[in-house]
């Protein structure tokens, strides 16, 4: 169990680490926003359109980078959704059977269903070197191969839960470690 342990520490830091690129990866949105606002309205008075279509298209890149690489470090943090009818009356250990089944019945399956579909896409985007069709717009190629490799992050980090979810229940992690999103704290 130590190594297992290990292993989900190492995924653990590597979550944090994606969740640090990925606070950069918004400012950096923010930052090409606005510029591409401020020079499409100020090529009405300059003459010079510094505004383009690549410039939009970046945008929607690191969104959907920043939604897609996140997911594994929201994750690890315990932000995603959950219905709370039940999780939040039921005792800590009642949690990690929760967190562990949901973790093996829906996520895994769920992250294998998603790697698998969006392969051929990414294989033919790469085969064909897949351009935007707008003109002056960027490869598609690069952010389609975001997709599998984000529910890998995704699955790499459920399985570090489902680990650490395994060892609290037996004893070898304290039940309170376990992450209350409602509270942003360890509960």
């Amino acid at each position: 169990m130590k190594f297992l342990l290990k292993i989900a520490s190492g995924i653990d830091s590597f979550s944090e680490k994606t969740g640090t690129v990925i606070s950069w990866l918004s400012l950096l949105m923010v930052l090409v926003t606005a510029f591409n606002a401020i020079a499409r309205y100020a090529s009405k008075y300059i003459g010079a359109d510094f505004s383009s279509n690549a410039f939009i298209e970046l945008q929607w890149y690191m969104f959907s980078a920043i939604f897609l690489l996140g997911a594994c470090y929201t994750l690890k943090h315990g932000g995603h959704v959950r219905v709370d009818l039940v999780y939040n009356h039921v005792s800590a250990r009642t949690r990690c059977w929760i967190n562990l089944v949901g973790t093996i019945l829906l996520l895994l399956p769920f992250c294998c269903l998603m790697i698998w579909a969006s392969f051929p896409s990414v294989r033919s985007s790469w085969h064909v070197w897949e351009q935007s069709s707008d003109p002056g717009g960027l490869p598609r190629y690069p952010i389609k191969t975001l997709v599998p490799i984000a529910f890998i992050f995704l699955g790499a980090q459920g399985l570090s839960e489902m680990v650490k979810n395994i060892a609290r229940l037996k004893g070898f992690l304290p039940l309170e470690e376990q992450v209350d999103a409602d509270a942003g704290e360890v509960a």
